[in-house]
């Protein structure tokens, strides 16, 4: 049972810092909110100023206490965004004001979140803070695919990877990704499937290494796209809504598809 806001007291955060306003940096997850995390609805229901993502849904937002005050600072990649100084201007005066505040982030806060440099701008101002880990999206994709991101046999790692950063697309150690077996969550990636594609085969990946595309993870919209490496660009181009691929993995049904083909 979730508590209200009655309930939840600001004592509830550690006070790291001697004002009274705090900020709890916590983890929206990828979109169902049934997959929040009890601290997380814990603390949207205390909250007296929520400060969130463009990706947050409308489900998770609603779990907001009624009084709470939303503030967008959206981004999108290679798009409009709010600067991310201006994000952390808003924490910080809006905490020097003695108030609850949430800054609610996609997926989890310490995963491609800039997660350092908020908690570096709430130390700078003596403010308490808290981290709400939540579920990031490569682990909502895999388990909508129906597979473990490591397995026995297959994979003893799984890289969680950028498909671009701040300078543009982001490089990476392809030939340890174009290993066969190799596992890798490539976030923000969609736009970038031509760059990947091309580093990958150059580094030896196979044309008919897996990738599948999950567009809208856990929400109503999902949708799962089964490729290869070799089709990755063209399916990436037909995308809408974030999108996470996830390099060396078959959905369940078409890894069986695949079985009957071959046998």
């Amino acid at each position: 049972m979730f508590r209200t806001p009655e309930d939840t007291a600001a004592t509830d955060l550690p006070q790291r810092g001697t004002l009274p306003g705090t900020v709890a940096l916590v983890g929206a997850g990828p979109g169902d909110a049934e997959l929040l995390t009890l601290k997380a609805a814990r603390a949207l229901a205390a909250a007296e100023v929520v400060i969130h993502d463009r990706l947050v849904s409308d489900e998770v937002l609603a779990l907001a206490g009624p009084a709470a005050r939303l503030i967008a600072v959206g981004k999108e990649g290679f798009g409009p965004s709010v600067p991310q100084e201006t994000t952390n201007a808003l924490m910080v005066t809006e905490a020097l004001k003695g108030l609850r505040v949430v800054r609610l982030k996609g997926g989890d806060p310490a995963v491609f979140a800039r997660l350092d440099e908020e908690i570096a701008a709430l130390d700078a101002a003596g403010i308490a803070w808290q981290v709400v880990p939540g579920i990031t999206a490569a682990s909502a994709a895999a388990a909508s695919l129906g597979q473990g991101l490591t397995a026995r046999g297959r994979n003893k790692g799984v890289r969680l990877i950028t498909g671009h950063d701040v300078k543009g697309f982001a490089d990476q150690d392809w030939r340890a990704l174009a290993a066969p077996g190799a596992v890798a969550a490539i976030y923000m990636g969609k736009r970038a499937a031509r760059f990947i594609q091309g580093r990958l085969m150059m580094h030896g990946a196979a044309a008919a290494t897996p990738v599948t595309l999950v567009e809208n993870a856990s929400r109503r919209d999902e949708r799962v796209i089964a490729a290869t490496l070799a089709t990755l660009p063209d399916e990436a181009s037909g995308l809408a809504g974030p999108a996470i691929l996830l390099l060396g993995l078959a959905p369940r049904a078409a890894l069986a598809t695949a079985r009957e083909a071959s046998a």
